[in-house]
């Protein structure tokens, strides 16, 4: 068998009715395969699929995690740049102004560090029950 990590090149092709689609894909959701086609290689490559079941709110939580630390990331390059800037004023003016940016950069900060909380806290109430 090749090695997993060389380039799969060759293709397949398979018609299917659209009951038959329907099944393998209901099939593929159950399963912990990340992609369709992983799951119908393993499936004609004879390979044990792992089925799981699903906790639809775990995954729903998981989901709004990951788009508030996809918010975070970018509040905290800001953060960083304006501490950078900081550095580098000379004026009072300058640093009057900057005093006004960087407040409203640690209200959106902390307004998204208490939405991570919340979810943090729902997430540990459904794992606790």
């Amino acid at each position: 068998m090749e090695n997993e990590n060389a380039n799969r090149s060759r293709r397949v092709i398979f018609r299917l009715t659209q009951d038959e689609y329907v099944l393998i894909q209901k099939r593929f959701e159950q399963s912990t395969c990340r992609k369709l086609s992983e799951y119908i290689r393993n499936c004609a490559l004879g390979k044990p699929i792992v089925k799981t079941i699903r906790n639809r709110s775990m995954d729903d939580m998981m989901e709004e995690l990951i788009r508030l630390r996809n918010q975070l990331n970018p509040l905290g390059n800001n953060l960083n740049q304006a501490v950078k800037r900081l550095h580098m004023l000379t004026t009072y003016h300058e640093l009057k102004s900057w005093q006004i940016g960087f407040e409203m950069q640690r209200k959106i900060l902390t307004n998204k560090i208490e939405q991570i909380k919340n979810s943090i806290q729902k997430i540990a109430e459904l794992w606790l029950q």
